[in-house]
């Protein structure tokens, strides 16, 4: 085996009946970079040798001698793969790529892949070595004071193979519901229809429907058949309105290129209407120039055009029925820091009475509590996005739901009330980061407004 490796090009050679080569350009990392690369691969590797004790102690038994032979050749192989894949990818990344390309899919998708569970199997083994190191220390004190030694002769008994067999069958549930997630999940959209009932509603809008998507990120789509299947149940749906509230892409308005055709097949009798998210602003990428920057959000307010979308930045649009109003208000996008807060609720409400039937799009949740809720006008429904429920979490509809970015943000999906207002958090359209959904799925709303 030959391997070369040099500032400007890193070359893998392997040699043994046959010729694989891999070059990569690598420039020269800063003493800050390899400290974090070197900082991600310590912890990584912390997990995988304590997960690897009790992966050896569930296999002990094993009769297949091939396997027996190989197994640490197997569990290693996968590791060590994957820490090169991901060294390579940190010393070639470029911040203008942001969070696209494949590459960028695999090293999350890998991270939460082989990582978490291994993770998970670590808990269950140190609950083993607690209960060991209590023996031991049981059997030390007994030594000390000439008892008859207690239980085993040796201090740290060897690790029990079905202790560790359970930890790896409770390890492999995560396994397989991250392995859904990345391959199927991420397309698995859930229709979720309610009905919202309100004693101002006019009655000319009484069995309005609207749906409601949100963060399309179209930059981390990798199936166009995906994307098919889940304009083709907005239609189904045949809403008076389609409501998008923000996150076209993750960086780069031409990411969305690709897409303009299927989203401009959404059809909604009184149109379709949408705003910015904290991604469309380009902020999380480096530009040659600001106005390279302004041009690249000049397209992307195109692009919500082309796809037949009404885009309100900081504006609103009022239905008139039967000499009745419901306005549809949209802000640009205002979260808390570090979010940008270009949203201007006064400008987007200008004109507006309390008399009005109000529905207001803002992306970030946040911005209800921050202003909206208080506010002296009065907005009957907000619809938010933005967490997109982390991707992952637990849900049982009408009992229970759970994600680590409840932590973050107390309303993060669903339906929130308070005062006869109320907020309304979709999960996701789309997904960025780790490519995949698990138990938080993809979401279409369908809110029907009654009045009662």
């Amino acid at each position: 085996m030959q391997i070369c490796i040099n500032v400007q090009n890193f070359t893998i050679k392997y040699l043994k009946k046959s010729y694989f080569c891999l070059n990569f350009k690598i420039t020269v990392p800063t003493t800050v970079l390899l400290f974090r690369i070197l900082f991600v691969v310590f912890i990584l590797l912390l997990i995988d040798f304590y997960a690897f004790s009790g992966f050896k102690a569930a296999f002990s038994t094993i009769q297949i001698a091939f396997l027996k032979k190989n197994l640490s050749f197997f569990y290693w192989s996968v590791t060590i793969c994957y820490l090169i894949a991901l060294t390579i990818f940190i010393l070639n990344f470029k911040p203008g790529q942001g969070a696209n390309g494949i590459l960028f899919r695999i090293i999350g998708g890998g991270l939460v892949l082989i990582w978490l569970p291994k993770l998970i199997f670590a808990i269950f083994l140190l609950f083993e070595d607690i209960y060991r190191l209590i023996n031991a220390a049981t059997i030390y004190i007994y030594d000390i004071v000439g008892w008859e030694s207690k239980g085993t002769e040796e201090y740290f008994s060897p690790r029990r193979s079905f202790f560790s067999k359970i930890a790896l069958a409770i390890a492999a549930i995560p396994f397989s519901a991250i392995l859904y997630g990345i391959t199927k999940g991420k397309y698995n959209f859930k229709v979720n229809k309610i009905t919202l009932k309100y004693k101002n509603l006019p009655i000319s809008f009484d069995g309005f429907t609207i749906t409601q998507i949100s963060d399309v990120h179209s930059g981390s789509f990798d199936s166009i058949e995906g994307v098919e299947k889940g304009i083709k149940l907005i239609n189904e749906l045949n809403s008076d309105i389609v409501l998008f509230t923000g996150d076209l892409v993750n960086n780069i308005a031409n990411e969305f290129d690709p897409y303009i055709t299927l989203f401009s097949q959404i059809a909604a009798p009184l149109g379709k209407f949408s705003i910015t998210g904290n991604h469309d602003y380009g902020e999380y990428i480096p530009w040659v120039s600001r106005e390279a920057k302004e041009s690249n959000f000049k397209k992307l307010i195109e692009n919500h055009g082309k796809a037949g979308f009404k885009i309100l930045l900081n504006d609103h649009i009022v239905f008139n029925r039967d000499g009745q109003q419901l306005a549809i208000i949209g802000v640009e996008n205002w979260g808390l820091p570090p979010f940008p807060q270009y949203g201007d609720i006064n400008k987007a409400s200008e004109n507006m009475t309390n008399d009005i039937f109000k529905v207001l799009m803002s992306h970030d949740p946040s911005h209800w509590d921050a202003q909206i809720r208080q506010h002296p006008l009065r907005y009957d429904l907000t619809l938010s996005g933005h967490t997109h429920g982390m991707q992952f979490g637990v849900e049982i509809p009408g009992f229970f739901k759970w994600s680590p970015v409840k932590y973050k943000y107390p309303r993060w999906a669903g339906l929130y009330e308070e005062n006869d207002k109320k907020l309304y958090v979709n999960r996701g359209f789309g997904f960025i980061g780790f490519p995949g959904r698990v138990g938080i799925w993809p979401e279409i709303t369908q809110i029907t407004l009654q009045r009662g």
